[in-house]
């Protein structure tokens, strides 16, 4: 269960990575130091400490490493005061959410204690915050997991329970190291940052909420992401556990007369869905999802989206299979009209197709029954089909 977010503050709450760079070349130039902005972001996410003590070993330069740090520190504030802060879009409104949702948050900054205070009462969230971090209050910075592992020790919470946002290298890394799942957030102006240890990567904070790091908290522990629950079904990420299930489904020949990619052989259609539980979820944060009965606890068929090429271009096709003792239930249109919902109200996904054989009358009374409207017949993988669609408003 999520109980905590842990935000790095440069880059992830406040754009000030160039600010930082800004300040770190006017010194430099200041004493014919020879360095450019790809040398100062790549110190990006460590400590100002850091950064001086690799100039010092660098730069010839006739002044010593504590007054370095202090004039670094000196032009960051000359700069801060000429241009002020620069927030990024959507992450105090997402703040908002998680501390209104009883998350517990704290910032694990490489800036110094004063840095921080100053930015959370500047920017009006210093009360959302329940810890807030600084690489002096630990032995090593990051990429050490050192910041990190404070923040669960002061918060009260374990790396299970936790998700962390980052927008660098060092940051992500220190993540990882901690073991705690990492959101890494794509700054343009944090320079070419390496994030392959976050677990995730986000472009815009706008629209997210606490559902979000809820379901990469999941992915990251291999529990499945709860899509929906309606009156009579509940729709989730499917498991490993689940593909003999559907197997026994798919088996069924009025079924297979529609779908055509069906592997004959239980143990490689059990690799391929095992591949695409893997992949395709944690890619996409969407997929084919298993409906299961309230009443029974059972699997009973799977439905959802998929980013597939139809007709020459690409969609977000709809597609659904029922266990046959379950047709004429209404089932097909409940579940369908949860997936639109999570579609519209959790993805932001605007239009929705559907490819239904011209056989297959039952699938076509479900999509004009969910509103959909054919566009067109087109053949699809060797069956003459009609083109549905929708758009979500």
């Amino acid at each position: 269960m999520l109980k905590a977010v842990i935000f790095d503050m440069d880059g992830v709450i406040i754009d000030s990575e160039p600010q930082h760079a800004r300040a770190a070349l006017r010194v430099l130039n200041r004493h014919d130091a020879n360095a450019d902005y790809d040398y100062c972001s790549s110190f990006i996410g460590s400590s100002t400490k850091v950064f001086t003590q690799d100039i010092m070993k660098r730069f010839p330069l006739s002044i010593s490493l504590e007054d370095l740090l202090e004039e670094m520190n000196l032009e960051k504030k000359k700069i801060l005061k000429e241009e002020g802060y620069a927030i990024i879009e959507g992450i105090t409104d997402l703040i908002k959410k998680l501390y209104h949702a009883g998350i517990r948050l704290a910032i694990a900054s490489s800036s110094s204690p004063t840095e921080i205070e100053n930015t959370v009462k500047a920017l009006h969230i210093k009360k959302y915050f329940t810890k807030l971090i600084s690489c002096a209050h630990v032995e090593h910075p990051k990429p050490a997991p050192d910041s990190f592992l404070l923040a669960l020790k002061e918060l009260g919470v374990s790396p299970q329970e936790t998700v962390v946002v980052e927008d660098s290298c060092f940051g992500s890394q220190a993540a990882k190291a901690a073991g705690i799942p990492c959101v890494g957030y794509l700054n343009p102006h944090s320079g070419n940052q390496d994030l392959s240890a976050a677990n995730v990567l986000l472009e815009s904070f706008v629209g997210i909420d606490e559902r979000f790091f809820h379901n990469i908290l999941c992915r990251s522990l291999g529990k499945p992401v709860m899509i929906a629950d309606t009156k009579r079904l509940f729709i989730r990420e499917l498991e490993p556990k689940d593909i003999k299930e559907i197997y026994q489904i798919y088996k069924d020949p009025d079924i297979r007369q529609y779908i055509p990619d069906i592997d004959d052989y239980l143990e490689e259609e059990m690799k391929k869905q095992e591949a695409y539980i893997k992949n395709v979820y944690s890619f996409y944060g969407y997929g084919m999802w298993g409906i299961f009965s309230k009443t029974s606890k059972k699997l009973i068929g799977k439905c959802g989206i998929e980013n597939l090429e139809v007709d020459g271009k690409n969609e977000i096709v709809l597609s659904y299979l029922l266990d046959t003792n379950h047709w004429g239930y209404g089932y097909a249109l409940e579940c369908c009209r949860a997936v639109f919902t999570y579609a519209k109200e959790e993805l932001d996904i605007k239009r929705i197709v559907a490819v239904i054989d011209k056989k297959n009358t039952r699938s076509q009374n479900t999509a004009k029954n969910l509103g959909m409207t054919i566009e067109k017949e087109i053949p699809y993988k060797g069956h003459d089909c009609y083109l549905y669609s929708i758009q979500l408003d």
